[in-house]
């Protein structure tokens, strides 16, 4: 099992994406790459925490690649906008990536240099080792899949669904 630590905006978001993935064997909603220990969602969207909502996917590469769990995150958010995900902004939505090792920044620096071409402006993706990561509150976990009729969940993530669902269907459940 192999586990990323990436940050895409709100992680209702990434969450949605990664449940419905096969070979993902988790998925949990967390804040990391701030300064201030156990924060809390309110502290976080003061924008003041340095943290980033994050997603921690735990995922089987011998039935999924390292590659299309990291090309999918690229299809999945626009990480050419600094500090904002569409309506949402300020650093805590910024587009993230946290590696453990060398390897695993030298595999997210490839992902972005894979994935520029998508877009026609210049990714902006941050990539930082990881600190401490914080488990978020229990109503963030697995979000969209207990309240799929919520406006957020129609209005923000089907569309990403869909988006996804159009380059990765193969990789999809649902």
């Amino acid at each position: 099992m192999k586990t990323f630590v990436l940050g895409g905006g709100c992680f209702w978001c990434l969450d949605a994406v990664y449940q419905m993935t096969r070979g993902v064997q988790s998925v949990v909603s967390g804040y990391t790459g701030g300064a201030l220990p156990n924060p809390s969602y309110d502290q976080i969207c003061s924008g003041m925490t340095g943290h980033a909502e994050i997603v921690q996917v735990t995922f089987d590469e011998n039935i999924i690649p390292s590659e299309t769990i990291l090309d999918m995150f690229f299809v999945q958010h626009d990480p050419t906008t600094l500090n904002r995900q569409g309506y949402d902004t300020g650093t805590q939505y910024r587009s993230s990536m946290f590696y453990r090792d060398e390897s695993e920044e030298a595999e997210f620096r490839a992902a972005i240099v894979r994935n520029q071409p998508l877009w026609k402006d210049p990714i902006v993706t941050e990539v930082t080792r990881l600190g401490t990561i914080y488990e978020a509150e229990n109503y963030h976990q697995d979000f969209y899949a207990q309240r799929p009729e919520v406006g957020y969940c129609r209005v923000i993530i089907n569309p990403k669904i869909a988006k996804v669902r159009k380059h990765y269907a193969k990789w999809l459940t649902a």
